[in-house]
């Protein structure tokens, strides 16, 4: 079997779990450490919630958020649809784990497992750069 390749990492958050999981869950915010379409709804994101981004091949690239635990968890299920090999949804995903730790939240990422696919060192390699950007921005976010 394949060594997983999920990017794990984690940020300590100067804010209360409610607040960083406003950043998660608000288009306005969200628009700022990931992309979303231009035409995106304005209503929290929720259990269901998809974005959904048209490839230049003719495929889709589709997030649906399937676990929503809130101030906790969220977990947002990745699909290419024109990936040779179609994993079981949320086995490549985005999971954000929210800890409350003195008033403070320990914000942890893990995104993956990119060994189910075709080109998964691509897609890793993307997610750590991904990470690493979108962590500091969200921290920026939930602190201001």
């Amino acid at each position: 079997m394949a060594e997983q390749l999920i990017v794990r990492d984690e940020i300590l958050i100067g804010a209360i779990p409610a607040r960083v999981w406003d950043i998660l869950t608000k288009p306005k915010y969200v628009a700022q450490w990931d992309e979303l379409p231009e035409d995106y709804p304005e209503e929290d994101m929720t259990e269901g919630s998809k974005v959904v981004w048209d490839l230049p091949n003719e495929g889709q690239s589709i997030t649906t958020i399937i676990k929503a635990v809130e101030h906790k968890e969220l977990k947002i299920a990745l699909f290419v649809s024109n990936w040779e090999i179609k994993p079981t949804e949320g086995d490549v995903a985005y999971v954000y784990h929210l800890e409350e730790q003195d008033g403070k939240t320990l914000l942890k990422m893990d995104i993956g497992d990119f060994s189910l696919i075709k080109n998964g060192k691509m897609y890793y390699n993307a997610s750590v750069e991904f990470t690493k950007s979108a962590k500091r921005v969200i921290k920026e976010l939930a602190e201001s």
